[in-house]
């Protein structure tokens, strides 16, 4: 599927649409004229309307309980305690707000592993503004969320950013823009920017009864903030990870090694410890110490299952970046052997110089 298709048919796949029967493509009714986008053929199901909230019920007696609907966006309730924490905080605008938690959504076609699923994990960062700043604060984070990607991906010609043209944007909207990743399947979505301006805050206000604006502590201008999200999915990142760490290396003679080149940063260990044999005590005693000296301030795991060269294949499957192995050196000369995941590139260091080397 072509990537301007994949785009078109992220934009359409809303809440109401209908259905091409032969490639179970779905569209809204106002955007199909004549043929299906992604397939070009004329045969259509009717028009029916989707529902993507999970309706539920509360209370336990039958027949007087109530309905209720597990949220569809985590992002609602910054904007209910916007009041609360300005009143309890004495913050000053301009400030955010943020947080992760769960959200729910009766997807039709949920897919792509963990990218599209009924059930995930977001978070949002709503930053409330005075209303001359929105053009400001909006592309410091812009430019802000997609550093913090660059810094997590290795391949950083994967990402770009996807503006949303304007006939698309949703009526409050100024602009928006997608963070989007060059998956297997082509570019998708990684996160949102969005302008949404005062529209949140002052429908909150109406239906509520409640007074969301804020006043300047210096000047005494009474305003409605404006509000810059950005709003990501912590399953479908953690999945670009994985596309972007995971690497299959041909070393010869049909020898392939799989390997997670995952940052350093949010690596599960940052450094295995391997004493070179299990029954010596004395390199698995120094073993011992040099793993209770770096665990105070390194993610460090233990492991002597097998020989060497396996717990090396083992430790470059889930990502560490390096590995210590403690041999009869050690016990001569109190150095070890330090192996780089990445390059393989083995070296000695010293024992005392351990922690500033792993930290380099």
């Amino acid at each position: 599927m072509s990537q301007d298709m994949l785009q078109k048919i992220t934009a359409l796949a809303k809440r109401r649409g209908i259905i091409y029967p032969k490639c179970h493509q779905r569209f809204r009714q106002e955007d199909i004229k004549e043929n299906c986008p992604n397939c070009g053929n004329k045969e259509f199901t009717e028009s029916r309307k989707y529902n993507m909230l999970f309706q539920t019920e509360v209370g336990v007696v039958e027949g007087d309980k109530q309905t209720a609907y597990l949220r569809g966006e985590a992002c609602q309730t910054i904007y209910l305690d916007f009041k609360n924490v300005v009143d309890s905080t004495r913050m000053q605008i301009p400030f955010g707000i943020a947080q992760i938690g769960k959200a729910f959504r009766n997807e039709v076609t949920p897919n792509k592993l963990t990218f599209r699923t009924r059930e995930f994990e977001q978070w949002d960062l709503e930053f409330f503004v005075h209303p001359n700043d929105m053009e400001k604060w909006f592309e410091y984070w812009k430019e802000e969320r997609m550093n913090f990607y660059k810094g997590l991906y290795r391949k950083t010609d994967n990402l770009r950013f996807y503006e949303h043209p304007q006939d698309k944007l949703v009526f409050y909207a100024k602009k928006a823009f997608d963070i989007e990743y060059n998956a297997p399947w082509g570019w998708t979505e990684n996160e949102g920017i969005h302008w949404r301006g005062d529209y949140d805050l002052t429908q909150h206000s109406q239906f509520s009864g409640k007074d969301l604006t804020y006043t300047d502590p210096k000047t005494n201008e009474k305003y409605t903030p404006n509000i810059v999200e950005t709003s990501g999915g912590v399953d479908r990142t953690l999945l670009m990870l994985l596309f972007d760490a995971y690497e299959e290396e041909d070393l010869g003679g049909g020898n392939i090694r799989t390997v997670l080149k995952i940052n350093p940063e949010i690596a599960a260990y940052k450094v295995a410890i391997f004493p070179l044999v299990g029954n010596k005590e004395d390199i698995v005693k120094k073993g011992r110490d040099i793993f209770d000296l770096l665990s105070q301030n390194i993610k460090v795991v233990w492991d002597d299952r097998g020989n060497i060269g396996k717990r090396y294949r083992y430790q470059d499957e889930i990502g560490t970046p390096y590995c210590i192995t403690i041999d009869y050196e050690t016990l001569e000369n109190d150095t070890v052997t330090v192996r780089d995941r990445d390059s393989m590139e083995q070296k000695r260091v010293k024992i005392e110089d351990l922690e500033s080397v792993l930290r380099s």
